[in-house]
């Protein structure tokens, strides 16, 4: 029998019963579909990480104060006062460096006019736009004099300058207050965006850290400098630093770092690392479904072999082989697989564009995906249509003629 023959037979034993065909076909459904959204979340999670990790700056290194163990006491980057601009400010010495900006920050409540608002001040120098590749919109950003006679000007956020002057509105020159201290702007940085699994970028002010030290802090550290290294040198730079670094702050061979130093790459490769491992979870979770559709096929394929006892007994009575009932049977349930899961990709995209709609949440569908699924869901229908199909095959053709 030709395979285009048996394929008609297949096909017309399925569309005697439609209902049960297509209630077979939903475990496979929602199982590629499932497969489809999660894969589809998270690489679109993973991918906008990179994308943002890479808008944070070229070859950034991030040198935070504290380590995470320091003197027999769990301590948290962050938590140590011993990171000076003495230090930053041999850390700028170092031939692989372009750019470096030291930074404080806190939290402050801004006002102008009758409006006000709550949000992040930081402290930095005047590299941090050329680290970040960020510019600015309106006016400009302040300069090494602002820093060195630490001057109350500021840069707005694009986020803060519109709500506390409006859209579209440069607000250079405009005096606002910081914490009931007068502070000019200067500038207004353009639009950067959301940072990963939230938190706005742009709801921040930017101010000279020497102003921020003394006028508002009452400090003389420093919690971290922003680094940018020479292209190529990224590894090489973090080395460096380090050695500066231990030998300012008189650490001796053995002795754990009492600062953190952190590289873009590494950042991007634990976050990225996270995402991937979450995304395989969730796929493998969804790919239960796939199992469970697979042994819903089975059975109803050990259902249909049943029913049609005297059907098969006929047809190999007439002269045909054990292997042309097989492979009915096995393109039975590869048909069921294959529109189940076809179906299932398209429940799928519409799934994750759903999503990324109304939870604003970024979604990808990478190629090999739709390849997957469907390789995933004819070998489901081969793997669990191949007992039922060969059950039928070993039929003896009289016992199935006597069958009632």
């Amino acid at each position: 029998m030709s395979l285009l023959m048996t394929v008609r037979i297949a096909l017309k034993a399925l569309s005697r019963n439609k209902m049960r065909t297509m209630l077979t076909m939903l475990g496979m459904i929602i199982g590629v579909g499932a497969v489809i959204t999660m894969v589809a979340l998270g690489n679109g999670a993973q991918a906008t990480i990179e994308a943002q990790i890479q808008a944070s700056g070229t070859n950034l290194i991030t040198v935070i104060s504290g380590n995470f163990s320091q003197g027999g006491v769990r301590q948290g980057a962050g938590m140590n006062t011993n990171l000076t601009p003495a230090d930053a400010l041999a850390i700028g010495e170092i031939a692989t460096v372009d750019y470096i900006a030291p930074q404080v920050s806190t939290r402050v409540q801004v006002i102008a006019g009758n409006q006000n608002w709550s949000t992040q001040l930081e402290g930095t120098d005047v590299d941090l736009p050329l680290i970040r590749s960020w510019p600015v919109r309106y006016g400009s950003w302040f300069t090494p004099q602002d820093v060195t006679s630490a001057a109350k000007n500021v840069v707005l956020g694009s986020t803060v300058a519109e709500i506390l002057f409006g859209p579209q509105v440069d607000p250079t020159g405009e005096v606002i207050r910081v914490r009931n201290q007068p502070f000019r702007v200067v500038g207004v940085m353009a639009p950067k965006g959301a940072l990963a699994f939230g938190g706005d970028q742009d709801d921040r002010l930017f101010a000279p850290y020497t102003t921020v030290q003394k006028k508002l802090m009452g400090i003389q550290h420093i919690s971290n400098v922003q680094v940018s290294a020479t292209s190529g040198t990224l590894d090489q730079t973090a080395e460096a630093i380090r050695g500066v670094l231990r030998t300012r702050h008189k650490l001796i061979p053995g002795e754990p770092d009492d600062f953190t130093v952190r590289t873009n790459e590494e950042i991007a490769a634990t976050r990225t690392e996270t995402t991937r491992t979450m995304t395989t979870l969730l796929a493998a979770i969804a790919g239960v479904s796939l199992l469970v559709g697979g042994i819903g096929i089975m059975n109803i394929m050990l259902v249909s072999v049943t029913e049609r006892t005297r059907e098969i007994g006929l047809r190999l009575a007439i002269g045909a082989r054990g292997r042309d009932v097989l492979l009915q049977f096995l393109v039975e349930a590869v048909v069921i697989s294959l529109v189940g899961g076809g179906i299932g990709i398209v429940l799928g995209f519409g799934s994750a564009e759903l999503v990324k709609r109304l939870a604003e949440w970024p979604a990808v569908v990478p190629a090999n995906a739709i390849g997957i699924a469907f390789g995933f869901a004819a070998a489901t229908g081969i793997f669990f249509g191949f007992y039922p199909a060969r059950k039928a095959a070993g039929l003896d053709p009289i016992e199935a003629l006597r069958y009632e």
